[in-house]
């Protein structure tokens, strides 16, 4: 077997035995140095990771099973607090973590409203993986993006997802990214199932 061949299987033989024969909490990203050491983590901190595992959000972890009506007490509170829709909240959990509150997204956004970690000093969280934190920082940063657009509620949900200066260059329009585009109806349609 070359070289490569064994260092791929004694990194795979590893990640897996590390991870074990349970489902991991999230994505799992895996860097080789140059010494050929595999270093495996959920949380890369520089680009030489590469995804190695991608869990699909709202999956189970230790045996739980996210449930749609879990954190309606915090989401209602957050309702209160930000003068937002219950649903509009609901839905945008639901898109964005189905409800899991240890998701993490490929690109570092973590727990159940997916917040950015250059976002937690100004939505005060400490712990992304606290619900009620993540739910009540998201749910400021929604009423940030609403006001930002007028109420315009389609971009306002492409802002959360894209950032504010992505619907401002395209001059205050959804910008036209397929995963954007996705999202916003996605929410929305969340959003209108709930209000039936």
């Amino acid at each position: 077997m070359k070289k490569s061949g064994k260092l791929i299987f004694a990194c795979l033989a590893f990640g897996l035995s590390a991870l074990g024969a349970s489902p991991a909490a999230a994505d799992i990203y895996r860097y080789i140095d140059k010494n050929g050491v595999c270093h495996f983590t959920n949380v890369p901190v520089s680009s030489g990771y590469e995804i190695f595992i991608k869990e699909e959000p709202g999956g189970e972890d230790d045996g739980e099973v996210y449930t749609s009506d879990k954190y309606d007490h915090f989401i209602l509170q957050a309702s209160r607090k930000h003068g937002l829709d219950f649903s509009l909240i609901k839905a945008l959990i639901k898109v964005e973590s189905n409800f899991n509150p240890k998701a993490v997204s490929r690109k570092g956004a973590k727990g159940l409203m997916q917040i950015m970690p250059e976002n937690y000093s100004a939505l005060n969280i400490t712990d992304p993986f606290s619900p009620w934190e993540n739910i009540m920082g998201g749910s400021c940063y929604l009423k940030e993006m609403l006001n930002r657009f007028d109420g315009n509620l389609s971009l306002a949900l492409a802002a959360y997802n894209a950032g504010p200066g992505a619907v401002d260059q395209y001059n205050r329009m959804i910008p036209p990214y397929p995963e954007t585009e996705d999202y916003v109806k996605k929410v929305l349609n969340y959003y209108h199932a709930l209000n039936r």
